[in-house]
């Protein structure tokens, strides 16, 4: 299984690269992307070290069929989608919040309200709550897009105060955020899922608002089985969640949340190979579609080639 840990194409107007977590960026001509999405790993803002086969296409092919799901809603950035792993888009000036939208208590938010605090980026939060209850409606907790580091919690009041983001771009940012996480909501159900939160990134490119990056991938979202989800939450049982929550609690089990003095467990290849079938797993059941693995040929030399081609046409 070749896995696609770090690329160093060199494009047709190539202007410059960015590598990120998962992500290796390429900016052609100052006016479009080709994201590679990698193999590469990330939890608690640490890249693990070994790249998980099939994670990038999993992540590109999720996004790329519910960004398409969703334009009606709000325009997005993507122009093809050339390969299995890579998106090609137009440049947009991302704002720099990841709009975070909540409908359970899960994940950070339970460790938040578990630590006692009854407020998240500014939403107050009621009494009584049980990790995985349904929220009584749907809550946007944003968090700053940091370039390095950890992201922070943020509320609304401090974006505007700090003048992060217009008052009339975030309330456009929030009408987009509800009315994307109401689309995703319909869809997970028609495949027997819930899903409890997710983030959405948007940018900006000639005065208008795009939405980019990933959206409703298990990176970015957290996903119940429906089935016996309140026999679970009635009886005290971990729900049964499709999202990368297993791979940070497999890191918390050993020890690790990205703190500093703290060592990342070693992964075997037993390891790596059950997270990659995760992933797939994760694709099937979210899109409703079997999982295509590509012809075994050399990853790079395919994508490089794609990429190649699809430049010709913009």
């Amino acid at each position: 299984m070749g896995a696609i840990k770090e690329t160093h194409f060199t494009f047709p107007k190539q202007t410059s690269f960015y590598k990120g977590k998962v992500r290796d960026v390429y900016t052609i001509s100052d006016k479009y992307l080709v994201m590679v999405v990698t193999d590469r790993i990330s939890a608690f803002d640490v890249v693990l070290p070994e790249p998980i086969p099939y994670k990038g296409q999993v992540l590109n092919q999720i996004a790329a069929k519910f960004l398409q799901a969703t334009s009606d809603i709000v325009p997005n950035w993507v122009i093809s989608v050339p390969d299995p792993s890579v998106t090609i888009g137009r440049i947009c000036q991302p704002f720099k919040v990841e709009m975070v939208i909540r409908g359970y208590l899960a994940g950070h938010a339970w460790r938040e309200y578990s630590s006692g605090k009854r407020e998240v980026c500014g939403v107050s939060l009621p009494e009584g709550l049980k990790e995985n209850d349904k929220l009584p409606e749907p809550i946007i907790t944003p968090t700053t897009k940091a370039s390095v580091g950890h992201d922070e919690d943020i509320s609304r009041e401090q974006i505007l105060e700090r003048g992060i983001v217009s008052e009339a771009d975030y309330k456009q940012l929030e009408a987009y955020t509800r009315a994307l996480f109401e689309r995703g909501t319909q869809i997970a159900a028609k495949q027997g899922l819930i899903l409890v939160d997710t983030k959405y990134e948007f940018g900006k490119a000639d005065g208008s608002i795009y939405l980019i990056d990933e959206i409703h991938t298990p990176d970015s979202s957290r996903y119940f089985y429906n089935e016996g989800y309140q026999q679970r939450q009635e009886t005290g049982e971990p729900q049964k969640q499709l999202s990368k929550e297993f791979v940070r609690r497999w890191l918390i089990e050993n020890g690790f949340q990205g703190k500093e003095g703290q060592t990342v467990p070693v992964m075997t290849k037993d390891k790596v190979d059950s997270i990659s079938d995760r992933y797939i797993e994760l694709y099937e059941q979210i899109t409703g579609e079997k999982f295509v693995k590509p012809a075994g040929e050399n990853v790079l030399a395919r994508v490089e080639a794609a990429v190649k081609n699809a430049l010709t046409s913009l």
